[in-house]
């Protein structure tokens, strides 16, 4: 009789948890998510900010603001992306400091020299302001985290290039490149270092490394032959050139001409 009521016992028992798992198994079933949804929350003034995080974060908070503040260079005329059919200043100063840069390290590490420069105007997010100019204008500048690459890219490709630029009619900041634009719109006396385009040959072109994988429909990058990462992001180029001058330089070189 005793076994019997142990094994009635355990039925039950084993009745009981194989109820809750079919239990747990429908209530599960039920909670799948179907819909998520969510608002945007505006900070502004009305939040009130809470004085003991704001005795956490202030020392951190001056140290970064003396940092961002302190006076790199001064500029003798405000530099604008938007001045410019072709070219701009600002544009013509980032190609040429990275150029110069970039080619520093790549010739210590490859024993190779760099032939042009190709970057994106939309990539200048800021001016560089007439007067002081500060590590935050460099932030403000190059906010984002693009690296320099070097690409290497037969000749062709820097003809489709040429081509991509007539056609966007934005003045993309290029260095070590002149060409010459025709009253039709064709390209014509493409030059890389003073010398004629030759379509078989292989240049070594710096960029940074969003256009490199074809960013902004920069699609013969895709095309390149090698690429080489040399770990320079293009805003240190920038405060490492301002560090390095008194007062910046603003060269404009005609490098597109326009019959």
């Amino acid at each position: 009789m005793v076994n019997v009521r142990k094994c009635i016992t355990g039925l039950k028992h084993f009745v009981l948890i194989l109820t809750l798992l079919v239990f747990s198994n429908d209530l599960f079933a039920q909670l799948d998510v179907s819909k998520i949804e969510g608002k945007q929350i505006n900070i502004n003034n009305k939040y009130d900010q809470l004085a003991e995080y704001n005795i956490v974060i202030a020392p951190f908070k001056n140290k970064l603001d003396r940092d961002l503040d302190n006076v790199l260079a001064t500029c003798p005329e405000t530099l604008d992306k938007s001045k410019g059919k072709w070219q701009s200043k600002i544009g013509d100063l980032m190609a040429e400091i990275t150029l110069d840069r970039a080619n520093f390290v790549f010739k210590k590490r490859e024993n190779k020299e760099i032939d042009a420069c190709i970057l994106n105007n939309g990539g200048i997010r800021s001016i560089l302001p007439q007067g002081n100019v500060t590590t935050r204008t460099a932030f403000e500048i190059m906010p984002f985290e693009n690296t320099a690459v070097v690409v290497a890219l037969k000749g062709q490709q820097l003809l489709e290039f040429s081509n991509y630029f007539v056609a966007e009619k934005k003045p993309h900041p290029i260095a070590g490149i002149t060409l010459t634009i025709t009253n039709d719109n064709k390209v014509k006396d493409i030059k890389i270092k003073g010398q004629p385009l030759d379509l078989e040959k292989i240049y070594y072109v710096v960029t940074n490394d969003y256009l490199s994988n074809g960013g902004d429909k920069m699609d013969f990058f895709k095309k390149r032959e090698n690429i080489y990462d040399i770990d320079y992001k293009l805003r240190n180029i920038l405060i490492d050139y301002l560090k390095e001058v008194e007062t910046v330089r603003v060269n404009f070189d005609v490098k597109v001409n326009q019959e």
